[in-house]
């Protein structure tokens, strides 16, 4: 079978960039920059994007085209003869399986708040109490919650049916433009608020205050952790668009390329946070409440709140749904490659086993509501987060980045020469000793502090 190949270069750029972007560039990033006080923990935050995300992305990238396979298959393809390298590839679909059990049900909560926003459920004049409820009521509600993430399942396979390029690469090109203009929109009305001032000050502005009140080691550990996770590395989720595209163009560039996309969607969703929360004297570090409770009241009191709530609520979607189909593909071209199944028939099965799979996540919070899951943050969904942010990505992204430049795995000459092949910006002999030794220490810490804090702290 003929390896599918992307488009455009700018069809690769925009489905890669649309993986990495995700929900946690608007939930996530806000949040923890607020937590830390913005300014300095934004400088760490793009310093650690630097040495750490890109230097990774491209060893994904690089397996991925120098194979030409999927996660599970790439190091079967790559891997000297008895090595054992190709056991993290099942894991690396794994990861993908475990990643859409919980963000397909996310996802549907935001295709639900841009149907209640576009209905007008969601409407000036609306209490504090009111919004509240509204998503109380959603957690509360197994069937309203298995519909909506049932609408983007069924919506995410049938685009990846039709085909990288008439399905995936297509639609996500639209999403992606579309997704581009409406932050762009969101943020300039932003900046229109009474509060855009002081809250650009609080974003932007580098200021002691917070380090002093929250301690540089905790701004440094979240920048890292922020910086790494936004790419998804870990999982081949990103690997496998490298077998989709052909080698005219060098790899370090396309990884900056990416992660440049990636950041200005994360530093423009702070521009329309911030001063929205400043202007209405709302907590901008109310981390997930911040998007279904904190945002909706906001909308609630802003004059053309309702129009205002239905286009960043179709952001939201449009993000979360670009990381839903890149994964998607991911998914289904393992299982297209393992089995030696037509597209469609790996998508239907797939479409199956995710819909089932699903489940606990939506019953987590109602049916199968648990206090044992305290310990994680209080439902199913924050176990599978766990699991996926806090072992398969940062332990994964080690086997990548162990596999690319030890002489026990692919090595540093082969993953040299796949990532400078082509036009762009060039892997230098230089950077090996930062690649094979102090990287991979930064990405253990990671990973060691990830489990302190969640148990120990």
């Amino acid at each position: 079978m003929q390896r599918e190949s992307f488009g455009s270069r700018l069809g690769f750029l925009l489905v890669s960039a649309g993986c990495a972007i995700g929900i946690g560039n608007v939930w996530r990033f806000p949040y923890i920059a607020g937590k830390n006080g913005g300014g300095y923990f934004v400088l760490f935050y793009l310093l650690c994007l630097l040495v750490m995300g890109v230097p990774v992305l491209t060893m994904e990238l690089a397996v991925g085209r120098a194979s030409r396979r999927s996660a599970v298959l790439s190091y079967k393809t790559l891997e000297k003869p008895g090595q054992k390298w190709h056991i993290h590839g099942w894991f690396c679909l794994l990861g993908c399986y475990l990643l859409m059990m919980y963000y397909t049900t996310v996802s549907g909560w935001m295709v639900s708040y841009f149907g209640k926003f576009l209905t007008g459920a969601f409407h000036s004049g609306m209490s504090t109490d009111e919004v509240a409820s509204a998503f109380g009521a959603m957690l509360s509600s197994p069937g309203e919650m298995a519909l909506w993430a049932e609408v983007v399942v069924v919506a995410g396979f049938l685009v990846c049916s039709f085909g990288l390029q008439k399905g995936l690469e297509r639609v996500t090109k639209v999403m992606m433009l579309c997704l581009l203009v409406l932050i762009l929109v969101l943020a300039v009305h932003s900046l229109t608020l009474s509060g855009a001032a002081e809250g650009m000050k609080f974003y932007l502005v580098p200021s002691m205050d917070s380090i002093r009140e929250n301690g540089l080691r905790s701004l440094i550990t979240d920048a890292m952790n922020q910086a790494f996770f936004t790419l998804s590395l870990g999982i081949g989720a990103m690997a496998i668009f490298g077998s989709y595209i052909g080698k005219e163009h060098a790899l370090l560039g396309e990884s900056v390329r990416v992660v440049v996309l990636d950041t200005f969607v994360a530093i423009t969703a702070g521009l329309i946070i911030f001063p929205a929360c400043f202007t209405y004297g709302v907590d901008q570090t109310s981390g997930p409440s911040l998007i279904f409770i904190t945002l909706p009241n906001i909308f609630a009191n802003m004059a053309l709140g309702r129009l205002w709530g239905t286009l960043f609520f179709l952001f939201m979607a449009f993000a979360a749904l670009s990381t839903v189909l890149a994964v998607f593909e991911n998914i289904i071209c393992c299982g297209m490659e393992l089995t030696g199944c037509s597209r469609k028939k790996s998508s239907l099965v797939n479409l199956v086993l995710i819909t089932a799979l699903s489940l606990p996540c939506v019953l987590g919070y109602n049916l199968w509501a648990w206090d044992g899951f305290a310990v994680f943050g209080g439902a199913v969904l924050d176990f599978e987060d766990f699991l996926v942010s806090n072992l398969f990505l940062p332990l994964g992204s080690l086997v990548y980045l162990l596999f690319c430049v030890t002489r026990y795995g692919w090595g540093w000459d082969n993953y040299k020469k796949e990532v400078n092949t082509g036009r762009g910006l060039k892997m230098q002999d230089w950077m090996r000793g930062y690649l094979t030794y102090v990287l991979p220490v930064i990405v253990l810490f990671i990973f060691a502090f990830g489990i302190y804090d969640k148990f120990f702290a």
